[in-house]
């Protein structure tokens, strides 16, 4: 990269990953500990945390895990807490947990569009809250919001409907923020990146049948979770006067 993009001024500062125990975010904090952050991971699945936790501090950087369940608000607001008493809270936010159930409208059950509103919308904005909160504090940081192209428009031929309205709100959310911060001349940044296919458990679990995803991803060569990595750590080597607003990216042949 130029010196137009650095991301020195990141090491030493503490990061939180949301929903870190695979895929984006999994790679994600990968990266932010490759560029010298103290990285915060959490997710539900502790024993996955921990593992990445001892791969992080086996190759010299510095990881922290923190289980908790994004389903429930008071455990979203318990991670930064936690990371407060360990780093004085976070400098980078990269609020990245979500989940998807493929179903017509008309099929939906309740239970998991619950589910989704409270993962991909409540926590989402809960974490915000909490991070910006931090990075106020200490006079700067950055927020980046994983979204999906679902956020950008409805595909009518996919059965996720209830999903892509939670990521329009996400988009909502972000926007709202930003334009908050603008207002007030905030040193925090709010970015959102929207990726098309990526190679992950996301297909497996949202279609309810891996062997289906694996055939989606043999139709187009997807994105992997590295390749989002990546663009996150471009968004957070801008310059401080510079913001990455939104940032959609797919799949080089993906369609729609």
């Amino acid at each position: 990269m130029s010196d137009w993009f650095q991301l020195d001024r990141w090491k030493g500062k503490a990061a939180l990953v949301t929903g870190a125990s695979s895929g984006i975010g999994e790679a994600t904090a990968r990266k932010l500990a490759e560029m010298g952050m103290r990285v915060a991971l959490t997710a539900r699945r502790k024993e996955r945390l921990e593992a990445l936790v001892g791969e992080i501090h086996q190759a010299g950087g510095e990881a922290l895990a923190i289980a908790a369940d994004f389903r429930r608000a008071e455990e979203v607001a318990s991670a930064f807490d936690t990371l407060r008493r360990r780093w004085q809270g976070a400098d980078v936010l990269i609020n990245n947990a979500g989940l998807g159930w493929e179903d017509d409208l008309r099929d939906g059950k309740t239970g998991e569009w619950r589910e989704m509103l409270d993962v991909n919308v409540l926590a989402f904005a809960v974490a915000m809250r909490e991070g910006l909160a931090d990075m106020e504090r200490k006079g700067s940081g950055h927020i980046v919001n994983v979204s999906s192209i679902a956020g950008q428009r409805v595909f009518h031929h996919l059965k996720f409907t209830m999903y892509a309205a939670t990521k329009h709100a996400v988009h909502a959310l972000s926007e709202g923020m930003r334009g908050e911060l603008a207002q007030r001349k905030s040193p925090v940044k709010v970015s959102l990146i929207s990726p098309g296919m990526v190679e992950t458990e996301w297909h497996g679990k949202g279609y309810r049948d891996a062997a289906r995803a694996g055939k989606a991803y043999a139709e187009l060569k997807p994105m992997s979770a590295e390749d989002i990595a990546e663009l996150i750590a471009m968004i957070l080597a801008t310059p401080p006067h510079v913001l990455v607003n939104d940032l959609v990216v797919r799949s080089m042949h993906q369609v729609h």
